[in-house]
């Protein structure tokens, strides 16, 4: 390796969070490699293409809370968001309303519950585990209620087969270039808030708060905007989720999205986020998300149970947790 190759490698190993991100990356394809060696069905094409679509609801999540993560903060309504987004948006479906229309009705109220979320912690200066237990709790009995306590009868009920059909194709069983549309559109996704973080002012500024809020203020950056901003964005991507489970189940789920808020939390910090802000890059929440998707794939076809499947994917966290911590008292 020449001079030059040396210089482009260290610059690349230098952008903050780099390190852990190809960490993740190379544990998962290890442990891709390991299952494929134990079950060589892990390694078909069917396998590969289901795993990217399992993944793509992590990876959205993930997105998510890493968004709010690096600010020092957390997002505990994402499940119910993704739950509000699903009985919503079913719920006017089933009542015969356009998709369309009955998604972005669904979008309004994901992220009204986003700002409320983002008001509370950045303008009231809640601590963001009340501010988003509160509205976690909102969310969940909003998703309750809209349809009287019930989940939602078949998407089909209301706006027909075909209409139904064509929403579910979008988002959960169609493929474009062979691979399901779940993936695409979590990827699309992921780009442009990938961009957003790593290429814009709004991205140095979530990186400052999470730094050091006082220095971020100081500094002219708008501490309340900015971490509205990022509840803004877990609003959309948990909206998208919803859309996701619905398609998938053809209807709406009270239930949907339970949990997905510590998903969030693993697929970042297993991709080297750190829980404390100022720290990580979104490259390493899609190799959390691809690692949690291929482990939890790989358990489940070797034919381990359930609980044990959770009990790894906890071990896994708090390592990623202890590695992150001993990477940084290291460079002191």
């Amino acid at each position: 390796m020449n001079r030059k190759e040396q210089t482009a490698l260290k610059k690349i190993l230098s952008i903050r969070g780099m390190g852990a991100a190809l960490t993740a990356f190379v544990g998962l394809i290890i442990i891709y490699i390991v299952f494929g060696i134990i079950n060589p069905s892990v390694f078909s094409g069917q396998n590969i293409i289901n795993l990217l679509r399992s993944m793509s609801k992590y990876l959205l999540v993930g997105v998510a809370q890493s968004y709010v993560m690096i600010t020092g903060n957390v997002d505990l309504s994402i499940g119910s968001v993704v739950a509000v987004s699903a009985m919503i948006s079913a719920t006017l479906m089933t009542k015969g309303m356009a998709p369309v229309l009955a998604c972005l009705i669904a979008l309004v109220c994901c992220l009204a519950l986003g700002v409320v979320s983002g008001v509370l912690v950045g303008k009231f200066k809640l601590p963001p585990f009340i501010a988003t237990l509160g509205t976690m709790f909102v969310g969940r009995g909003i998703s309750y209620m809209v349809n009287g306590n019930r989940n939602t009868d078949a998407l089909a009920t209301g706006i027909g087969k075909d209409a139904a059909d064509r929403f579910s194709n979008i988002f959960y069983y169609g493929k474009t270039f062979g691979v399901y549309n779940t993936f695409w559109i979590a990827l699309i996704v992921f780009l442009i808030f990938f961009f957003i973080m790593s290429k814009t002012f709004t991205g140095r500024h979530i990186y400052a708060v999470g730094s050091n809020v006082d220095a971020a203020r100081l500094s002219g950056v708008d501490v309340v905007k900015t971490t509205i901003k990022v509840y803004v964005v877990s609003a959309i991507c948990c909206w998208i989720v919803g859309l996701i489970l619905c398609a998938q189940a053809g209807m709406g789920n009270m239930e949907a999205g339970n949990m997905y808020e510590m998903y969030g939390v693993a697929a970042g910090v297993i991709g080297g986020v750190s829980p404390l802000g100022g720290a990580g890059i979104l490259l390493g929440t899609f190799a959390g998300a691809g690692l949690w998707q291929t482990l939890e794939n790989g358990l489940n076809m070797i034919g381990a149970q359930v609980g044990m499947q959770r009990i790894v994917i906890g071990v896994i966290v708090v390592g990623a947790v202890l590695l992150s911590e001993l990477r940084t008292n290291r460079k002191k």
